[in-house]
């Protein structure tokens, strides 16, 4: 099989996986189409279309298609093949923080990165032009507030507002703090209703991220609601002082009574 006779070929592939709905393939996917004696050939060929901005390598072995419409991105948003890329991996994942507050409506973000929560192994950033994965590592994903969501390419699994309102308080230093992070938790609130958050609180929880949640929706965002339901679940649990923000100083701070917060940060959002 001739190089340019391959490189055709993987054309024709690339078209027929399109037309069947799909921007993604892999190294496995080509070596059962095509005769895997001629994996020089087939990779020769593969780097011809990174170079022309056809392909994307986003994982060893695993590649995402451009379409004309994504040609001057160069590269697909992370929720048209993040699905796909763990299918791929085998491994459990849900987008989550920034990248599901926008998705649940927080318009006033700017994100230029996105967040994916998966569990152990870590796994290393995804950087290519255009696009840059986080990974943050739990060591075990939630049972309760990951959510299938459909997309125009297929479906993605996502935190709920009230998972995504959690998950921004406990990882507040990886998307710009405890101000960026409150703000967000405002627009996510238009989202979230007390029976979903009574749900999502069945997961175990630090008390320490329950309490600076609570005290936010409570003394910062005036959502009496939510807070009620987090001090509801609060209230047989024996639970300590803890920092508004961690690492800052806390000596001659006041401490909030009822969710036992030491103010050692004046929070500031856009809103407020």
């Amino acid at each position: 099989m001739k190089i340019q006779t391959t490189r055709n070929y993987i054309e024709d592939y690339i078209a027929e996986v399109q037309s069947n709905g799909k921007l993604h393939f892999s190294l496995e996917d080509l070596k059962n189409r095509f005769n895997s004696n001629y994996q020089t050939a087939i990779k020769f060929s593969l780097n011809k279309l990174f170079k022309k901005g056809r392909l994307v390598s986003i994982y060893k072995g695993f590649y995402v298609i451009i379409p004309p419409e994504y040609k001057s991105r160069k590269i697909l948003p992370a929720e048209m093949f993040v699905d796909a890329l763990f299918n791929y991996l085998k491994r459990p994942y849900y987008l989550g923080l920034l990248s599901a507050a926008v998705f649940h409506g927080a318009s006033h973000q700017q994100v230029m990165e996105s967040y994916v929560v998966i569990n152990k192994p870590s796994l290393r950033s995804t950087e290519t032009e255009g696009l840059k994965i986080n990974y943050l590592v739990k060591s075990g994903l939630p049972e309760f507030g990951i959510e299938r969501r459909k997309t125009e390419v297929g479906f993605i699994n996502i935190s709920c507002p009230e998972l995504t309102a959690l998950d921004l308080i406990q990882y507040l230093d990886r998307i710009g703090g405890l101000n960026r992070a409150s703000t967000v938790l405002y627009e996510l609130t238009e989202s979230m209703n007390v029976e979903k958050l009574n749900e999502v609180l069945k997961n175990k929880i630090p008390l320490s991220r329950l309490q600076r949640t609570g005290y936010i929706f409570d003394k910062v965002l005036n959502k009496k609601d939510l807070a009620e339901v987090i001090h509801i679940f609060l209230k047989d649990k024996i639970f300590f002082r803890t920092p508004l923000k961690t690492g800052l100083p806390k000596e001659q701070c006041k401490v909030n009574s009822d969710w036992k917060i030491i103010e050692n940060f004046k929070i500031e959002t856009d809103f407020y």
